[in-house]
Protein backbone atom coordinates (compact mmCIF):
# COMPACT_ATOMS: atom_id res chain seq x y z
CA UNK A 1 0.00 0.00 0.00
CA UNK A 2 1.55 3.38 -1.06
CA UNK A 3 1.31 6.46 1.31
CA UNK A 4 2.29 10.30 0.95
CA UNK A 5 4.77 12.25 2.96
CA UNK A 6 3.91 15.77 3.24
CA UNK A 7 5.82 18.74 5.06
CA UNK A 8 3.12 20.84 5.34
CA UNK A 9 2.69 24.86 5.90
CA UNK A 10 4.35 25.92 3.04
CA UNK A 11 2.90 28.68 0.60
CA UNK A 12 2.66 27.28 -2.88
CA UNK A 13 3.26 29.23 -6.46
CA UNK A 14 2.86 29.01 -9.72
CA UNK A 15 0.64 27.49 -12.64
CA UNK A 16 -1.23 24.18 -13.04
CA UNK A 17 -3.51 22.65 -15.55
CA UNK A 18 -6.61 20.55 -14.73
CA UNK A 19 -7.08 17.08 -16.11
CA UNK A 20 -9.34 16.35 -18.67
CA UNK A 21 -12.82 15.46 -16.58
CA UNK A 22 -12.93 11.56 -14.99
CA UNK A 23 -16.18 12.10 -14.91
CA UNK A 24 -17.30 12.66 -18.69
CA UNK A 25 -14.47 10.44 -19.57
CA UNK A 26 -16.09 7.55 -18.04
CA UNK A 27 -19.31 8.07 -20.35
CA UNK A 28 -17.72 9.00 -23.49
CA UNK A 29 -15.42 5.89 -23.59
CA UNK A 30 -18.42 3.84 -23.04
CA UNK A 31 -19.90 5.10 -25.89
CA UNK A 32 -17.47 3.96 -28.30
CA UNK A 33 -19.22 0.58 -27.78
CA UNK A 34 -22.41 1.90 -30.21
CA UNK A 35 -20.25 2.13 -33.48
CA UNK A 36 -17.67 -0.33 -35.54
CA UNK A 37 -16.82 2.86 -36.43
CA UNK A 38 -13.34 4.61 -35.42
CA UNK A 39 -13.44 7.34 -32.03
CA UNK A 40 -10.78 9.50 -31.31
CA UNK A 41 -11.06 10.99 -28.10
CA UNK A 42 -8.67 13.77 -26.10
CA UNK A 43 -7.71 14.91 -23.05
CA UNK A 44 -8.36 11.43 -21.40
CA UNK A 45 -6.56 11.47 -18.24
CA UNK A 46 -4.39 9.14 -17.05
CA UNK A 47 -6.11 7.76 -14.18
CA UNK A 48 -6.82 4.43 -12.18
CA UNK A 49 -10.61 4.31 -13.02
CA UNK A 50 -10.35 5.87 -16.69
CA UNK A 51 -7.40 2.97 -17.75
CA UNK A 52 -8.89 -0.12 -15.98
CA UNK A 53 -12.37 0.93 -18.34
CA UNK A 54 -10.33 1.41 -21.21
CA UNK A 55 -8.38 -1.90 -20.73
CA UNK A 56 -11.91 -3.50 -19.69
CA UNK A 57 -12.87 -2.47 -23.29
CA UNK A 58 -9.49 -3.91 -24.76
CA UNK A 59 -10.47 -7.37 -23.25
CA UNK A 60 -14.15 -6.66 -25.00
CA UNK A 61 -12.57 -6.80 -28.39
CA UNK A 62 -12.73 -3.18 -28.82
CA UNK A 63 -9.51 -1.78 -30.93
CA UNK A 64 -7.80 0.25 -28.17
CA UNK A 65 -4.48 2.60 -29.81
CA UNK A 66 -2.65 5.46 -27.64
CA UNK A 67 -2.43 8.15 -30.25
CA UNK A 68 -0.52 10.79 -27.93
CA UNK A 69 -0.14 11.12 -24.38
CA UNK A 70 -3.78 12.30 -24.02
CA UNK A 71 -5.68 10.52 -27.15
CA UNK A 72 -6.50 7.28 -27.80
CA UNK A 73 -8.36 6.17 -30.62
CA UNK A 74 -11.01 3.30 -30.34
CA UNK A 75 -12.51 0.83 -32.50
CA UNK A 76 -15.61 -1.68 -31.86
CA UNK A 77 -15.88 -3.33 -34.97
CA UNK A 78 -15.47 -6.89 -33.05
CA UNK A 79 -16.68 -6.88 -29.99
CA UNK A 80 -16.61 -10.61 -28.35
CA UNK A 81 -19.74 -10.69 -26.34
CA UNK A 82 -18.95 -13.80 -25.04
CA UNK A 83 -16.02 -12.26 -22.87
CA UNK A 84 -19.17 -10.75 -20.87
CA UNK A 85 -19.59 -14.32 -19.06
CA UNK A 86 -15.82 -15.03 -17.77
CA UNK A 87 -14.21 -14.61 -14.64
CA UNK A 88 -11.75 -12.38 -15.40
CA UNK A 89 -14.85 -9.77 -16.72
CA UNK A 90 -16.56 -10.30 -13.48
CA UNK A 91 -13.62 -9.23 -11.73
CA UNK A 92 -12.29 -6.37 -13.18
CA UNK A 93 -15.83 -5.03 -13.84
CA UNK A 94 -16.44 -5.36 -10.25
CA UNK A 95 -13.45 -3.25 -9.87
CA UNK A 96 -14.90 -0.02 -11.36
CA UNK A 97 -18.15 1.28 -10.77
CA UNK A 98 -17.80 3.21 -14.24
CA UNK A 99 -17.95 -0.49 -15.69
CA UNK A 100 -21.77 0.16 -15.58
CA UNK A 101 -21.71 2.66 -17.88
CA UNK A 102 -21.14 0.08 -20.23
CA UNK A 103 -24.52 -1.50 -20.28
CA UNK A 104 -26.66 0.82 -22.19
CA UNK A 105 -24.26 1.05 -26.09
CA UNK A 106 -23.97 -2.70 -25.24
CA UNK A 107 -28.07 -3.30 -25.06
CA UNK A 108 -28.45 -0.43 -27.75
CA UNK A 109 -26.30 -1.80 -30.10
CA UNK A 110 -26.36 -5.46 -29.52
CA UNK A 111 -29.34 -6.10 -27.38
CA UNK A 112 -27.82 -7.42 -24.29
CA UNK A 113 -25.39 -7.29 -21.93
CA UNK A 114 -24.59 -8.18 -18.59
CA UNK A 115 -22.68 -6.48 -15.59
CA UNK A 116 -21.58 -7.95 -11.77
CA UNK A 117 -22.27 -5.72 -8.91
CA UNK A 118 -20.24 -2.54 -9.47
CA UNK A 119 -17.40 -1.50 -6.83
CA UNK A 120 -16.01 2.42 -6.09
CA UNK A 121 -15.89 4.66 -3.02
CA UNK A 122 -17.16 3.17 -0.25
CA UNK A 123 -19.82 6.51 0.21
CA UNK A 124 -23.17 5.04 1.09
CA UNK A 125 -26.00 3.28 -1.07
CA UNK A 126 -25.20 3.88 -4.77
CA UNK A 127 -28.20 2.68 -6.23
CA UNK A 128 -28.89 1.39 -9.68
CA UNK A 129 -32.37 1.37 -9.77
CA UNK A 130 -32.55 4.65 -12.63
CA UNK A 131 -30.74 3.24 -14.73
CA UNK A 132 -32.38 -0.28 -14.49
CA UNK A 133 -36.08 1.07 -14.74
CA UNK A 134 -34.89 3.42 -17.47
CA UNK A 135 -33.89 0.76 -19.84
CA UNK A 136 -36.46 -1.17 -18.86
CA UNK A 137 -39.21 1.51 -20.02
CA UNK A 138 -37.28 1.06 -23.58
CA UNK A 139 -38.08 -2.83 -23.34
CA UNK A 140 -35.35 -4.17 -21.81
CA UNK A 141 -35.52 -7.48 -19.33
CA UNK A 142 -33.52 -7.61 -16.32
CA UNK A 143 -32.82 -10.10 -14.17
CA UNK A 144 -30.13 -10.84 -11.08
CA UNK A 145 -27.67 -14.45 -10.58
CA UNK A 146 -27.41 -14.44 -7.03
CA UNK A 147 -24.80 -16.97 -7.43
CA UNK A 148 -22.83 -15.26 -9.23
CA UNK A 149 -23.45 -12.01 -8.17
CA UNK A 150 -24.32 -10.79 -11.91
CA UNK A 151 -27.27 -8.82 -13.75
CA UNK A 152 -28.16 -9.65 -16.83
CA UNK A 153 -30.22 -7.45 -19.45
CA UNK A 154 -31.70 -8.22 -22.73
CA UNK A 155 -33.89 -6.27 -25.33
CA UNK A 156 -34.44 -6.37 -28.75
CA UNK A 157 -35.60 -3.98 -30.26
CA UNK A 158 -35.57 -1.69 -27.95
CA UNK A 159 -38.33 0.96 -28.69
CA UNK A 160 -38.40 4.90 -27.60
CA UNK A 161 -41.29 5.62 -25.23
CA UNK A 162 -41.65 8.71 -22.14
CA UNK A 163 -39.74 8.35 -19.69
CA UNK A 164 -39.85 10.59 -15.91
CA UNK A 165 -36.30 9.45 -14.26
CA UNK A 166 -37.15 9.14 -10.24
CA UNK A 167 -34.27 10.92 -9.76
CA UNK A 168 -31.44 12.83 -11.89
CA UNK A 169 -28.91 10.50 -11.52
CA UNK A 170 -25.72 11.39 -14.18
CA UNK A 171 -24.77 8.22 -14.75
CA UNK A 172 -28.00 6.88 -15.01
CA UNK A 173 -29.35 9.86 -17.61
CA UNK A 174 -26.13 8.89 -19.44
CA UNK A 175 -26.58 4.83 -19.81
CA UNK A 176 -30.61 5.62 -21.11
CA UNK A 177 -29.47 8.03 -23.41
CA UNK A 178 -26.99 5.62 -24.76
CA UNK A 179 -29.43 2.70 -25.43
CA UNK A 180 -32.12 5.18 -26.30
CA UNK A 181 -29.88 6.86 -29.20
CA UNK A 182 -30.32 3.41 -31.24
CA UNK A 183 -34.14 2.48 -29.99
CA UNK A 184 -36.59 2.59 -32.60
CA UNK A 185 -38.56 5.31 -32.68
CA UNK A 186 -38.82 9.07 -30.14
CA UNK A 187 -37.66 8.97 -26.30
CA UNK A 188 -38.28 11.67 -24.10
CA UNK A 189 -36.46 11.63 -21.27
CA UNK A 190 -37.79 14.33 -18.59
CA UNK A 191 -36.01 14.99 -14.94
CA UNK A 192 -32.33 14.26 -16.94
CA UNK A 193 -29.50 15.14 -15.31
CA UNK A 194 -27.81 17.97 -17.37
CA UNK A 195 -24.69 18.32 -16.38
CA UNK A 196 -21.22 19.45 -18.07
CA UNK A 197 -20.25 16.05 -18.64
CA UNK A 198 -23.80 14.46 -19.63
CA UNK A 199 -24.11 17.71 -21.77
CA UNK A 200 -20.93 17.03 -23.90
CA UNK A 201 -21.70 13.06 -24.10
CA UNK A 202 -25.17 14.04 -26.19
CA UNK A 203 -22.85 16.16 -28.41
CA UNK A 204 -20.65 13.17 -29.11
CA UNK A 205 -23.16 10.94 -30.00
CA UNK A 206 -24.62 13.63 -31.80
CA UNK A 207 -21.78 14.15 -33.85
CA UNK A 208 -21.76 10.20 -34.45
CA UNK A 209 -25.22 11.32 -35.98
CA UNK A 210 -27.66 10.83 -33.28
CA UNK A 211 -30.82 13.04 -32.81
CA UNK A 212 -30.94 14.42 -29.33
CA UNK A 213 -32.38 17.74 -28.31
CA UNK A 214 -32.72 19.49 -25.15
CA UNK A 215 -29.18 18.97 -25.01
CA UNK A 216 -28.69 20.91 -21.37
CA UNK A 217 -32.21 20.94 -20.12
CA UNK A 218 -33.87 18.52 -17.87
CA UNK A 219 -36.03 17.65 -20.77
CA UNK A 220 -33.94 15.65 -23.48
CA UNK A 221 -35.43 14.37 -27.00
CA UNK A 222 -33.93 11.15 -28.72
CA UNK A 223 -34.84 10.06 -31.94
CA UNK A 224 -33.68 6.43 -32.64
CA UNK A 225 -31.51 6.03 -35.54
CA UNK A 226 -30.00 2.46 -37.05
CA UNK A 227 -26.40 2.95 -36.41
CA UNK A 228 -23.83 5.39 -35.61
CA UNK A 229 -20.57 6.57 -36.94
CA UNK A 230 -17.39 8.07 -35.54
CA UNK A 231 -16.13 11.18 -34.69
CA UNK A 232 -13.60 12.78 -32.46
CA UNK A 233 -13.81 14.16 -29.37
CA UNK A 234 -12.50 16.50 -26.43
CA UNK A 235 -12.76 16.48 -22.99
CA UNK A 236 -13.92 19.14 -20.32
CA UNK A 237 -11.08 20.15 -18.25
CA UNK A 238 -12.26 18.68 -14.63
CA UNK A 239 -14.46 20.76 -12.78
CA UNK A 240 -13.19 18.82 -9.31
CA UNK A 241 -10.17 19.38 -9.72
CA UNK A 242 -10.34 23.05 -10.40
CA UNK A 243 -12.51 23.60 -7.37
CA UNK A 244 -9.90 21.76 -5.25
CA UNK A 245 -6.78 24.09 -6.48
CA UNK A 246 -9.08 26.62 -5.65
CA UNK A 247 -8.96 25.68 -2.33
CA UNK A 248 -6.01 24.41 -1.93
CA UNK A 249 -4.84 27.66 -2.78
CA UNK A 250 -6.91 29.43 0.31
CA UNK A 251 -6.08 26.73 2.86
CA UNK A 252 -2.30 27.19 2.31
CA UNK A 253 -2.53 31.20 1.78
CA UNK A 254 -0.95 30.33 -1.88
CA UNK A 255 -1.19 32.21 -5.45
CA UNK A 256 -1.95 30.17 -8.07
CA UNK A 257 -3.01 30.26 -11.46
CA UNK A 258 -5.26 27.57 -13.07
CA UNK A 259 -4.77 26.98 -16.72
CA UNK A 260 -7.48 26.67 -19.11
CA UNK A 261 -10.07 26.06 -17.16
CA UNK A 262 -13.41 26.53 -19.49
CA UNK A 263 -14.93 28.69 -16.55
CA UNK A 264 -18.60 28.92 -18.53
CA UNK A 265 -18.88 25.40 -17.66
CA UNK A 266 -17.82 25.57 -13.90
CA UNK A 267 -21.51 26.65 -12.63
CA UNK A 268 -21.61 27.99 -9.41
CA UNK A 269 -18.86 26.33 -8.13
CA UNK A 270 -16.61 29.55 -8.16
CA UNK A 271 -19.41 31.48 -6.39
CA UNK A 272 -19.66 28.65 -3.58
CA UNK A 273 -16.05 29.11 -2.66
CA UNK A 274 -15.92 33.48 -2.75
CA UNK A 275 -18.67 32.74 0.27
CA UNK A 276 -15.92 31.58 1.92
CA UNK A 277 -14.32 34.16 1.58
CA UNK A 278 -11.93 33.39 -1.34
CA UNK A 279 -10.85 35.90 -3.66
CA UNK A 280 -10.88 34.40 -7.21
CA UNK A 281 -9.81 36.44 -10.81
CA UNK A 282 -10.93 35.07 -13.91
CA UNK A 283 -8.31 36.04 -16.13
CA UNK A 284 -9.72 34.98 -20.18
CA UNK A 285 -9.93 31.31 -19.58
CA UNK A 286 -7.67 30.61 -16.27
CA UNK A 287 -8.66 31.53 -12.75
CA UNK A 288 -5.53 33.91 -10.56
CA UNK A 289 -6.37 33.25 -6.75
CA UNK A 290 -4.16 35.62 -4.81
CA UNK A 291 -2.93 35.27 -1.52
CA UNK A 292 -5.19 35.76 0.89
CA UNK A 293 -4.22 36.31 4.94
CA UNK A 294 -7.75 35.97 6.39
CA UNK A 295 -10.96 34.82 4.55
CA UNK A 296 -13.95 35.47 6.05
CA UNK A 297 -17.33 33.55 5.59
CA UNK A 298 -20.12 35.01 4.66
CA UNK A 299 -23.32 35.21 6.62
CA UNK A 300 -27.00 35.20 5.23
CA UNK A 301 -29.08 38.91 5.69
CA UNK A 302 -30.99 37.92 8.81
CA UNK A 303 -27.23 36.75 10.36
CA UNK A 304 -27.63 33.03 10.62
CA UNK A 305 -25.05 30.75 9.53
CA UNK A 306 -23.96 30.27 6.06
CA UNK A 307 -25.56 26.78 4.76
CA UNK A 308 -23.50 25.05 1.52
CA UNK A 309 -25.44 21.87 0.58
CA UNK A 310 -25.14 20.05 -2.92
CA UNK A 311 -27.78 19.29 -5.59
CA UNK A 312 -28.12 18.14 -9.52
CA UNK A 313 -26.91 20.60 -11.80
CA UNK A 314 -27.21 23.25 -11.98
CA UNK A 315 -26.38 22.88 -7.88
CA UNK A 316 -23.37 22.56 -6.48
CA UNK A 317 -21.60 19.33 -7.12
CA UNK A 318 -21.30 17.02 -3.90
CA UNK A 319 -18.10 15.99 -4.80
CA UNK A 320 -16.48 19.26 -3.83
CA UNK A 321 -18.09 19.67 -0.44
CA UNK A 322 -15.05 17.62 1.57
CA UNK A 323 -13.20 20.62 -0.39
CA UNK A 324 -15.38 23.56 1.10
CA UNK A 325 -15.04 21.87 4.30
CA UNK A 326 -11.64 21.58 5.13
CA UNK A 327 -11.26 25.24 3.53
CA UNK A 328 -14.13 26.25 5.91
CA UNK A 329 -11.57 24.90 8.88
CA UNK A 330 -9.35 27.85 8.42
CA UNK A 331 -11.83 30.66 7.85
CA UNK A 332 -13.33 33.26 9.48
CA UNK A 333 -16.90 32.70 10.67
CA UNK A 334 -18.32 29.33 10.47
CA UNK A 335 -20.40 27.24 7.62
CA UNK A 336 -22.92 24.26 7.75
CA UNK A 337 -21.98 21.68 5.20
CA UNK A 338 -25.12 19.19 4.23
CA UNK A 339 -23.95 16.74 2.43
CA UNK A 340 -27.87 15.13 0.49
CA UNK A 341 -26.73 12.75 -1.52
CA UNK A 342 -24.62 10.21 -0.21
CA UNK A 343 -24.89 9.23 3.44
CA UNK A 344 -21.10 8.47 4.29
CA UNK A 345 -19.01 11.36 2.91
CA UNK A 346 -18.55 13.25 5.46
CA UNK A 347 -17.29 10.22 7.99
CA UNK A 348 -13.58 11.67 7.24
CA UNK A 349 -14.01 14.43 9.80
CA UNK A 350 -12.80 12.63 12.68
CA UNK A 351 -9.09 12.95 10.74
CA UNK A 352 -9.75 16.89 10.66
CA UNK A 353 -10.76 16.87 14.18
CA UNK A 354 -7.69 15.15 15.24
CA UNK A 355 -5.32 18.21 12.78
CA UNK A 356 -7.07 20.16 15.46
CA UNK A 357 -10.25 21.62 13.31
CA UNK A 358 -13.24 22.39 15.21
CA UNK A 359 -16.08 20.15 13.47
CA UNK A 360 -19.41 19.19 15.06
CA UNK A 361 -20.67 15.91 13.21
CA UNK A 362 -24.45 16.85 13.42
CA UNK A 363 -25.31 13.32 11.96
CA UNK A 364 -24.12 11.41 8.44
CA UNK A 365 -25.57 14.01 6.53
CA UNK A 366 -24.44 17.31 8.82
CA UNK A 367 -21.58 19.48 9.78
CA UNK A 368 -21.22 22.88 11.58
CA UNK A 369 -17.43 24.35 10.75
CA UNK A 370 -16.34 26.41 13.20
CA UNK A 371 -13.31 28.42 11.44
CA UNK A 372 -10.45 29.77 13.32
CA UNK A 373 -9.25 32.46 11.13
CA UNK A 374 -5.72 30.72 11.52
CA UNK A 375 -5.28 31.26 14.93
CA UNK A 376 -4.11 27.96 15.20
CA UNK A 377 -2.56 25.71 12.13
CA UNK A 378 -3.65 22.43 11.55
CA UNK A 379 -1.09 20.24 13.45
CA UNK A 380 -0.07 17.33 10.85
CA UNK A 381 -1.03 13.24 11.48
CA UNK A 382 -0.80 10.11 10.03
CA UNK A 383 -4.83 9.20 8.01
CA UNK A 384 -5.55 6.90 5.40
CA UNK A 385 -7.65 8.07 2.74
CA UNK A 386 -11.18 6.33 2.90
CA UNK A 387 -12.32 7.47 -0.59
CA UNK A 388 -11.37 9.64 -3.81
CA UNK A 389 -12.44 13.85 -2.91
CA UNK A 390 -12.16 12.88 1.14
CA UNK A 391 -8.39 11.69 -0.12
CA UNK A 392 -7.96 15.04 -1.72
CA UNK A 393 -9.22 17.00 1.16
CA UNK A 394 -7.02 15.08 3.32
CA UNK A 395 -3.59 15.96 1.12
CA UNK A 396 -4.98 19.65 1.26
CA UNK A 397 -5.26 19.94 4.76
CA UNK A 398 -1.65 17.96 5.06
CA UNK A 399 -0.09 20.87 2.75
CA UNK A 400 -1.31 23.58 5.00
CA UNK A 401 -0.67 22.04 8.64
CA UNK A 402 2.50 22.56 10.76
CA UNK A 403 4.95 19.51 10.37
CA UNK A 404 4.87 15.90 8.14
CA UNK A 405 1.76 14.48 7.54
CA UNK A 406 1.55 10.36 6.31
CA UNK A 407 -1.66 9.47 4.09
CA UNK A 408 -1.59 5.80 3.64
CA UNK A 409 -4.30 4.02 1.18
CA UNK A 410 -3.27 6.85 -1.74
CA UNK A 411 -4.13 4.51 -4.37
CA UNK A 412 -7.79 5.65 -4.22
CA UNK A 413 -6.70 9.70 -5.00
CA UNK A 414 -4.43 7.95 -7.44
CA UNK A 415 -8.61 6.38 -8.90
CA UNK A 416 -9.10 9.97 -9.63
CA UNK A 417 -5.94 12.66 -9.56
CA UNK A 418 -3.35 12.25 -11.99
CA UNK A 419 0.14 12.20 -10.85
CA UNK A 420 -0.84 15.05 -8.34
CA UNK A 421 2.29 14.67 -6.24
CA UNK A 422 4.14 15.74 -9.21
CA UNK A 423 1.94 18.35 -10.27
CA UNK A 424 1.98 20.00 -6.85
CA UNK A 425 5.29 19.75 -6.81
CA UNK A 426 5.89 21.84 -9.62
CA UNK A 427 4.23 24.60 -7.27
CA UNK A 428 6.52 24.01 -4.56
CA UNK A 429 4.76 21.29 -2.17
CA UNK A 430 7.03 18.92 -0.35
CA UNK A 431 5.17 15.84 -1.24
CA UNK A 432 7.11 12.39 -1.73
CA UNK A 433 5.52 8.77 -2.86
CA UNK A 434 6.38 6.31 -0.73
CA UNK A 435 6.02 2.47 -1.21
Amino acid sequence: MASFEIKGGKRLSGEIHPQGAKNEALQVISAVLLTSKEVEISNIPNIVDVNKLIELLSDLGVRVSKKSEDTWVFQADNVNLGFLETETFKKKAAQLRGSVMIVGPLLGRFGHASIPKPGGDKIGRRRLDTHFIGLEKLGAKFSFDASQSMYRVAGNPLKGCHILLEEASVTGTANVVMAAALAQGRTTLYNAACEPYLQQLCKMLNNMGARISGIGSNLLTIDGVEHLGGCTHRLLPDMIEIGSFIGLAALTQSEITIKNTRYEELGIIPEVFKKLGIKIQKIEDDIFIPHQDIYEVETFIDGSILTISDAPWPGFTPDLLSIVLVVATQAKGSVLVHQKMFESRLFFVDKLIDMGAQIILCDPHRATIIGNARKTALRAIEMASPDIRAGVALLIAALSANGTSIIHNIEQIDRGYQNIDHRLQMLGAQIKRLG
